[in-house]
């Protein structure tokens, strides 16, 4: 389905419930932030909001109507790109800088050899000055370059700095390693030497920022200190669900991966009957209670778990641990959590299954393009996760949009037309097709701009026409 079209079979109209689905990760989120602001300025009614990756935070806070935060200039997308965000965890940043000191103290003799090339310029020149101390320069540093390389000293040295830096580096992953290991909830397999350097990527600060941005929207201006997660996260929920039944109110759906169970969790708060069929109590079925949790009630202390597990990179980060409650399926068992990009599919399911008749589906990842259109792929590490969760994220939305035209009478799709920010890139990335750097603040008003020309202005004065023509 081209970008920003509608289903074939009928038109948005204001009156038919609809859901807005936030798809994406890392940066993605920037551009959700713009089309969030662009849907509340337009006063676009929405029933549902519903999340995965960095989607879900925006899904939480547009569904407080408290998404402003995510929009405004010096908010959290500012903030973010100020922070390291997505970076290497500490064993492997802490094993680069002992190859980059064992190299430095590998090469330290070279110095003395090179120091060299500027001392014979200086005792030449001193000759051709008729300077008595031109020969005392050049014997005077030969003296010290061949003491420099006497056995006991610049080549012991330089033995006994590399293996100090080694065993520094070893006991220091050793250590690292086993207070991993008495924190798991259980007992870990597999080669020791992954033990020590575990997964690559850090999501844990990220998911941190965002957990804060949460809080701060929660206590307003008090100064009150985060509380810990159970205890916010219970807070979050009632906050939710004391607009149930008011004016403006939007139910929430957010998934997330468990690597344990092997399936995508669903946790929301849905008002009615549609919230009883999706998250059923004891006497319903099993296999529904092992993956629909209700934020409303069982779920109340697993908020904070969920957008934590949701931001949490797939493949590359530790995944997030979750203690469900005592009462549920799983009895109190810790599972891991991480986001899964295909799960924009199940989102969609869930907001079928809840009453929605219109899906608006917000993505970072722009449409796949065609001949002609490659681009140097990127070589570092944060652009190869990238390219990777960009391409993952394009073929999820392709899917989840084909299941969405046969089972909602409207579907919109806001998506870029291109992107140069991958997933990773919290401080922007530079564009090559128009040779500047782009910026999350550039991504947020390509995110306001598009909502306007792929929604706002085809669907709602497509709508207003068909209102004003119906009247006359």
């Amino acid at each position: 389905m081209a970008r920003g079209t509608r289903a074939p079979h009928d038109l948005y109209s204001p009156e038919r419930p609809t859901a807005v689905i936030v798809s994406g990760a890392g940066a993605d989120g920037a551009y959700h932030a713009g089309a969030l602001k662009a849907l509340h300025e337009a006063g676009v009614k929405v029933d549902l909001v519903a999340g995965r990756g960095i989607g879900a935070f925006g899904a939480v806070l547009f569904a407080m109507d408290g998404a402003a935060p995510l929009w405004e200039p010096t908010g959290f997308w500012h903030k973010v790109s100020q922070a390291p965000g997505y970076r290497l965890r500490w064993p492997y940043r802490l094993t680069s800088w002992a190859l980059v000191a064992s190299a430095g103290i590998l090469v330290s003799p070279l110095v003395l050899l090179v120091g060299a090339l500027v001392v014979w310029p200086l005792a030449v020149g001193a000759g051709l000055l008729g300077l008595e101390q031109s020969r005392g320069i050049a014997q005077g540093y030969g003296d010290v370059v061949a003491w420099a390389f006497a056995p006991d000293h610049v080549p012991s040295w330089v033995a006994r700095l590399i293996l100090l830096v080694v065993a520094t580096l070893a006991l220091a992953l050793a250590a690292g390693a086993a207070v991993a290991a008495l924190r798991a909830p259980r007992r870990q397999q597999g080669n020791p030497f992954w033990r020590l350097l575990g997964a690559p990527v850090d999501s844990a600060i990220f998911a941190s920022l965002a957990v804060g941005a949460l809080w701060d929207l929660m206590r307003g201006g008090a100064t009150a200190a985060r509380p810990g997660a159970a205890d916010l996260s219970q807070r979050a929920a009632d906050l939710l669900a004391s607009s149930v039944n008011q004016p403006g109110h939007r139910d929430l759906l957010l998934a997330v991966h468990d690597l344990d169970a092997r399936r995508d969790l669903v946790f929301g708060l849905v008002a009615g009957e549609p919230g009883k069929r999706l998250f059923p109590g004891p006497p319903g079925p099993a296999g529904r209670r092992a993956e629909a949790f209700d934020l409303g009630s069982t779920a109340k202390s697993a908020l904070v778990d969920v957008l934590s597990g949701a931001l949490t990179l797939p493949g590359v980060s530790e995944p997030h641990p979750m203690r469900f409650a005592g009462e549920s399926v799983w009895r109190g068992e810790v599972h891991r959590l991480a986001d899964r990009p295909a799960a924009l599919s199940r989102l969609l399911e869930e907001a079928a299954a809840a009453g929605m008749e219109q899906a608006i589906v917000i993505t970072g990842a722009p449409e796949p393009g065609g001949p002609h259109e490659l681009e140097p792929p990127r070589v570092d590490p944060r652009g190869r996760v990238g390219e990777w969760l960009a391409g993952e994220e394009a073929a999820a939305v392709r899917d989840g949009v084909r299941y969405a035209q046969a089972h909602f009478h409207t579907v919109f799709v806001i998506r870029p037309a291109h992107n140069p920010v991958a997933a990773l890139d919290l401080q922007g990335a530079d564009d090559r097709a128009s040779d500047r750097h782009c910026s999350l603040r550039d991504l947020v008003d390509r995110g306001y701009d598009d909502a306007h020309r792929l929604f706002i202005e085809p669907a709602l004065g497509a709508a207003g026409e068909r209102v004003r023509g119906t009247t006359w």
